[in-house]
């Protein structure tokens, strides 16, 4: 079966969020949506995840899954505000846990905060299937750009969050802790297996020579187009290519704020005796 998809384009961080639905039944998950942050101002705001909202009750649509396919490094996650709008269970890969440990020492979160995926109603595993009206969500592990990458298969769309972006584009960076090229190209090789038709869905689109957004292309146009891993590149040339092209990468903007909130579920810190919740900002770290 075809899922109905609406795609989402947030702008400020190229990040692609998405409604999944079964048009008969009208059940509905949500993948990585975000939730705008204004550094400048410190200021959240969730207008772009009720954009995700408002569509949903356009569509009829009941809302049974809110997902991420990992940890984003580039914006905040609105899984919690929509758990709160909606009441959906927030779910993510089990590796959430080994992300939740190395950021824990980062930001000196100590024994208060646990490692252990806690933060989330549900972890995922390789082979996991999740109920989606008549369809089913079936869920692999991705690994590679993080340890806790997970891709969604719904009938003949799967959802990949950072692993592939468009093929004009190329593939996600892996210099993140826990990143590793191999596992990246491993990951991608494996849903580049699945018959050429299959629809895949990028988690960002950083629109090379100002084009108009894109979010959607077939395993045949990734392996006949995509610069990074076409048919013919092997896995030494892919990691050599991913490795030199990581070093010239600078850290992700939005990268402290986004983990902080992240590895909590979507959550901001809780607030202090004033009332307000404050982020840390790891001095001369990095």
């Amino acid at each position: 079966m075809t899922p109905a998809v609406t795609a989402f384009f947030e702008e400020g961080t190229s990040t692609m969020s998405y409604l999944v639905a079964d048009p008969t039944r009208r059940r509905a998950a949500i993948i990585d949506p975000v939730l705008l942050y204004e550094p400048d101002a410190g200021r959240t705001r969730g207008d772009f995840a009720e954009r995700i909202v408002a569509a949903a009750a356009d569509q009829q649509l009941t809302v049974d899954w809110i997902l991420d396919t990992h940890p984003h490094a580039d914006h905040l996650s609105a899984v919690a505000w929509l758990k709160d709008r909606l009441g959906a269970p927030v779910a993510i890969g089990a590796g959430i846990a080994s992300v939740q440990a190395t950021w824990r020492e980062i930001f000196n979160l100590g024994d208060r905060f646990p490692a252990d995926g806690s933060q989330f109603d549900r972890l995922l595993d390789e082979g996991d299937r999740l109920p989606l009206g008549d369809l089913e969500i079936e869920v692999w592990h991705t690994p590679g750009h993080t340890p806790a990458c997970l891709s969604y298969r719904v009938g003949d769309c799967i959802f990949v969050g950072d692993t592939l972006f468009m093929p004009d584009y190329g593939t996600a960076r892996c210099d993140f802790p826990g990143g590793d090229a191999r596992m990246l190209y491993r990951s991608i090789r494996r849903i580049l297996s699945l018959p050429g038709e299959t629809r895949i869905f990028v988690g960002h689109d950083y629109r090379p020579d100002d084009r108009e957004p894109a979010w959607e292309a077939t395993v045949a146009r990734q392996r006949s187009e995509n610069p990074h891993v076409r048919d013919g590149i092997d896995e030494d040339a892919f990691v050599v290519l991913r490795t030199e092209r990581d070093r010239e990468l600078d850290m992700p903007e939005l990268i402290l704020p986004s983990l902080q909130v992240n590895i909590r579920g979507g959550r901001l810190p809780e607030p202090e005796d004033n009332g307000t919740a404050y982020l840390k900002i790891p001095l001369n770290r990095f």
